[in-house]
């Protein structure tokens, strides 16, 4: 069977010594990106753009901070718990998007209180973001050749020889053109309806996208976390469900705001 031979250098360039990782350059493409989506909006909806410099420092520090901690204790907490401070060695690699995401939402909720802005309106809007974030960091961890998919003999197999020489779903990628479809549907939703102003319903919108997106497509990934390789999910679907949940009830909390507003 043929497959796609997959051996990039995770290196873009060196320079006297210096080092620049493909990783790097998407991360920093990803964080520029979700920051000038929330520049448009803030110019469309009147709010002070001196704060978005703030905005950018606490959502990157809850990000990181939390899709390390998330990586450290969702997949292999024995590990971290005998060799603390590996938790700190993030260069050795090992981020997980859902406790970026739990990050992110403390980070705002401390931004929000301090800048007297309302906690959902900010989520919803940064929900946006967040989906252009995600379809960045997955085509890197696609170029890291990291974040494997099982084996496979679909006629678009990936052999990422890094690795080793087993022809593989390339998950990477299902998952990064799920996040830019689901960011353009939201883009549309957000400008071509007046729905955005009931607050809750674009967050719960991304929730129920991507986590129902993750839930399906871990089905194609080897599982990350050792202790859940005889489960019937793997850890990343466990904690996509309540994620899932959650979008679904700020889906109806948004319907019963607008139902309210109708009667009234």
């Amino acid at each position: 069977m043929d497959a796609i031979i997959w051996n990039i250098d995770p290196v873009l360039f060196s320079f006297s010594g210096l080092k620049i990782h493909w990783y790097g350059v998407l991360f920093a493409t990803a964080i520029l990106s979700g920051f000038q989506v929330m520049k448009k909006i803030y110019t469309v909806e009147n709010k002070p753009l001196e704060s978005l410099d703030n905005l950018l420092t606490y959502a990157v520090i809850g990000i990181i901070v939390g899709a390390r901690l998330g990586h450290c204790f969702f997949y292999d907490p024995s590990y971290y718990f005998s060799n603390p401070l590996k938790i700190l060695a993030i260069w050795e690699g090992g981020l997980a998007s859902h406790g970026g995401g739990l990050g992110l939402i403390i980070a705002i909720f401390f931004y929000t209180k301090k800048y007297k802005m309302d906690f959902l309106w900010l989520l919803d809007r940064l929900a946006l973001s967040t989906a252009l974030f995600g379809f960045f960091v997955r085509i890197a961890n696609f170029i890291n050749s990291e974040i494997l998919g099982v084996s496979t003999n679909v006629s678009w197999a990936v052999v990422f020889e890094r690795i080793d020489n087993i022809p593989r779903h390339p998950v990477q990628l299902y998952e990064a053109f799920s996040y830019l479809t689901i960011f353009i549907l939201l883009y549309t939703y957000y400008h071509k309806t007046s729905n955005k102003n009931y607050s809750g319903s674009i967050l719960g919108m991304f929730l129920v996208m991507v986590f129902s997106a993750r839930f399906v497509i871990e089905f194609f990934k080897e599982k990350q976390a050792a202790y859940a390789a005889e489960n019937l999910i793997s850890t990343g679907q466990m904690l996509s469900i309540p994620f899932f949940l959650t979008g679904i009830a700020l889906i109806a909390f948004a319907l019963k705001t607008k139902r309210s507003k109708k009667l009234n």
